[in-house]
């Protein structure tokens, strides 16, 4: 269980590092700024409480570049939902939760793999973007519960962290596959060609999975619970339960 515990949070480590080169290119805000650490609430959290809270955090800020980059390349996507930026578009998605609770009449209410699924029906009109982020958020916040903090009366299931990083491997082959009829992807992401190389969405998601995956089997450790691994192809994947 401690070898797990410290190879996760040299995971973290790793990403935060390599994440300081992208903020002296970009300023983004990477590392967002969290309660005290010595404040009563972490009497009662223990380490894989504190654990989530940072997995948990650290996917959610990925999911806001991804959107923003998603809504940088994309921009008839943005249109389709708002004039405002970009920027602006993503604070209300992720900062909105008490006035849209996630749920958003623009793409029916519909949340995690459904959501995902709209963002490539080649019969929906809309912003694509919003149901492809809002399904693996929701999908995120399920998994753990809905909640995004956590103590020592929770519990979360392995088994649903672990299913939801094949999800998201899943949603990210899925975004840089998926074509309309006419033979174009419905969302530009990742690009390799003789003059852009663009793979900074691969490298956002690929952190995504590593997180959930390491949190997925400490906690499995931790709880002495097994992970039903489950093994298919990735371009004839389905979605797992969550």
């Amino acid at each position: 269980m401690k070898t797990a515990y410290h190879i996760f949070y040299l995971t973290i480590l790793c990403s935060l590092i390599c994440g300081c080169a992208t903020h002296l290119i970009t300023d983004e805000k990477l590392i967002p700024e969290r309660g005290d650490r010595s404040s009563a609430n972490q009497l009662i959290k223990n380490d894989f409480d504190r654990m989530a809270d940072v997995e948990l955090n650290e996917n959610m800020q990925s999911l806001r570049r991804l959107m923003l980059k998603l809504y940088k390349r994309n921009p008839q996507e943005l249109a389709k939902s708002t004039s405002d930026s970009a920027e602006k578009m993503v604070d209300w998605v992720f900062d909105g939760e008490s006035q849209h609770h996630y749920q958003f009449k623009e793409i029916n209410q519909k949340q995690g793999t459904a959501a995902i699924f709209l963002a490539f029906n080649a019969n929906y009109q809309g912003d694509r973007v919003l149901p492809f982020i809002v399904g693996l958020q929701t999908m995120l916040l399920k998994a753990h519960g809905n909640k995004v903090e956590f103590y020592l009366t929770d519990s979360i299931n392995p088994q649903s962290i672990y299913n939801v990083a094949r999800n998201i491997e899943i949603a990210a082959w899925k975004l840089s596959n998926s074509r309309d009829l006419s033979g174009r992807l419905y969302l530009l992401s990742n690009e390799i060609n003789t003059t852009d190389h663009n793979l900074s969405f691969e490298r956002e998601f690929g952190k995504m999975i590593g997180r959930t995956d390491l949190y997925a089997i400490s906690l499995a450790e931790k709880s002495q619970r097994l992970i039903s691994r489950v093994m298919q192809s990735i371009a004839t994947a389905v979605f797992l339960p969550f």
